[in-house]
C-alpha cells in the first residue's frame, strides 16, 4: 500500500507493514540476530553501505524496522530509528552532531532523566550545555547561540511542568542560526502535534509512554523529518568522510537521509543500544489504537483538571487545555485536537499533603511511568528529578508540592472519585 495516500488514523494501523510472503496480516515478530547474504559480494556491498538489507539485527530488523516506520509516517519524516529507550534516543541524536568541544542549548524544562544526561554525563564527555528560558523572546535566545553550537533542544510540552513550547518561535530561532530544531514529542506524539508543520527538524521519542501506551515495553525512536541542510559548513560529522566506512560522507552519498542514516550505521552500531524485535512488536501493537488514546487521555485530563481547580484542597494546576493556564494560547495554536493526558498540581499542606494524596489513592498507581492507560501518580522531587539540586529542579519546574499525574482512560467519574477519597484525607 502507498501508506502516505492515507491518514492518521489509518497509517497508526496499516502503516509501516502492507504484508509479507506468508500473507500474515499482522506484523511479524523476527528473533533472529542475522541473515543470510545472498554471496560474499552482496555482503561486502552491505557492509560498505552500497545497498540497503539487513546486515545483524543491532542494526536492522524488519520487526524493529517497520516499527520505527510506522512511526516516520505519522510524523512525515524520511526515516526513523528505533532504540532501546527515550533516553537511547536522546542520547543518539544529541551526539550523533556533538563531540568533545560542541554545545547545544536547551529549554530548561525538562524530564529529570535528559536533565542529568545533560547536565552530568555530556559534560563528562566534553559536551557543553546552555539552559534557556522557553518562555524567553527570540533575541535573549538567540544570545545563548555559540560559534560551536551544534543544535536547539526542547520538549514540545516540558515535563513536569507542562509548559506549551511556542513552536514557531524556536523554529524561527533554528532557522536564523542555521541549527536544527531537535524536539522531545513524547507527550503530544503525532497523534496530537505534527512537529514538522511548525519548521522541526529531528524528533525523539520515549516510546515506552503514549505509543505504546499499556507500560509493558521499553523503547525510543529518532525520526528524521528530512527537512534541513546538513551541508552549510557546520555539521562536518555528516559531510566530512567517515573513516569507519572508507571515507564515505553522509550527506554526499545519502542526502536528506545523512542524519538518520549516521545514527544507525555508527552510532547503534558503535553504542549497541538496539531495541528488541519483541518489544518492537508489542510497541507496534500499542500504535494502532494512539490516536484514539490520545482523545481519551486529554478528555479525561481536562476534566480532571477543571475538578482539581475547583477543589478547596489544591493550591494549584498546571494544565495547559484550563482556560486559565498561560500557555492555553499556545494549546490552542499547537494542540487544538487535546493537550495530552499530563497534569501537575499542589495541595493545602504542602509536600507532607502531598505525601498524604499519594499514599492514600488506591485506584491509581504510584510509578514513574507515565502515558499509560492506568492513571498514574508520582511525586517528581523525590523520583523523577530526584538526582537534581533543589536549584535546578526549580529551573526545571518541579516545585516541592508538586504531583505529576498521567491521566489514564478510565471512566473519568472513577479517576475523580479516586482522586476526592485521597484528597479528603489530607488534613
Amino acid at each position: 500500500m502507498d501508506n502516505k495516500e492515507y491518514r492518521l488514523a489509518t497509517l497508526a494501523v496499516r502503516g509501516g507493514f502492507s504484508g509479507d510472503a506468508t500473507g500474515s496480516v499482522n506484523l511479524p515478530i523476527h528473533p533472529t540476530t542475522a541473515y543470510n547474504f545472498q554471496d560474499a559480494e552482496h555482503a561486502a556491498d552491505l557492509f560498505d553501505l552500497k545497498v540497503g538489507g539487513n546486515i545483524y539485527s543491532r542494526v536492522n530488523n524488519p520487526t524493529m524496522d517497520a516499527f520505527s516506520e510506522r512511526l516516520n509516517l505519522l510524523d512525515g519524516g524520511s526515516g526513523a530509528l528505533a532504540l532501546s529507550s527515550g533516553q537511547s534516543a536522546t542520547l543518539i541524536a544529541i551526539t550523533n552532531l556533538c563531540e568533545e568541544g560542541d554545545h547545544f542549548i536547551t529549554a530548561s524544562s525538562l524530564y529529570g532523566g535528559t536533565y542529568s544526561l545533560f547536565t552530568n554525563t555530556f559534560r563528562k564527555y566534553g559536551i557543553q550545555v546552555s539552559f534557556v528560558d522557553p518562555a524567553a523572546d527570540e533575541d535573549t535566545l538567540f544570545a545563548a547561540i555559540r560559534p560551536n553550537t551544534k543544535l536547539i533542544f526542547a520538549e514540545t510540552i516540558g515535563n513536569p511542568r507542562m509548559n506549551v513550547l511556542d513552536l514557531n518561535k524556536f523554529s524561527s530561532l533554528a532557522r536564523r542560526s542555521g541549527l536544527p530544531l531537535v524536539l522531545d514529542n513524547t507527550f503530544a506524539t503525532p497523534a496530537l502535534l505534527r512537529c514538522k508543520d511548525y519548521g522541526a527538524n529531528i524528533l525523539v521519542y520515549s516510546a515506552t509512554k503514549y505509543l505504546g501506551g499499556h507500560g509493558n515495553s521499553l523503547g525510543g525512536v529518532i525520526v528524521d523529518l528530512g527537512n534541513f541542510d546538513w551541508g552549510n559548513g557546520k555539521f562536518p560529522n555528516l559531510t566530512d568522510p567517515d573513516p569507519s566506512y572508507h571515507g564515505i560522507s553522509y550527506w554526499e552519498t545519502f542526502g536528506n537521509a545523512a542524519f538518520i542514516v549516521k545514527a544507525r550505521v555508527q552510532l547503534l552500531r558503535d553504542l549497541g543500544c538496539a531495541m528488541s524485535p519483541f518489544n518492537a512488536w508489542i510497541l507496534s501493537m500499542g500504535m494502532e489504537t494512539l490516536p484514539l488514546r490520545m482523545q481519551k487521555h486529554s478528555e479525561n485530563a481536562l476534566a480532571l483538571a477543571r475538578h482539581l481547580e475547583n477543589h478547596p484542597k489544591v493550591t494549584w494546576v498546571s494544565y495547559p487545555g484550563l482556560e486559565s493556564s498561560p500557555d492555553y494560547r499556545l494549546t490552542r495554536q499547537y494542540l487544538p485536537q487535546g493537550a495530552s493526558g499530563m497534569l501537575a498540581f499542589g495541595v493545602l499542606g504542602g509536600r507532607s499533603a502531598g505525601e498524604t494524596f499519594i499514599n492514600s489513592v488506591e485506584m491509581s498507581n504510584l510509578v514513574t511511568n507515565l502515558g499509560d492507560t492506568r492513571t498514574l501518580v508520582v511525586h517528581p522531587a523525590s523520583t523523577t528529578h530526584r538526582q537534581l539540586s533543589e536549584e535546578q529542579q526549580v529551573m526545571a519546574g518541579v516545585l516541592p508540592d508538586m504531583i505529576r499525574v498521567s491521566v489514564g482512560i478510565e471512566d473519568i467519574a472513577d479517576i475523580i472519585d479516586d482522586f476526592e477519597q485521597a484528597l479528603a484525607r489530607i488534613r
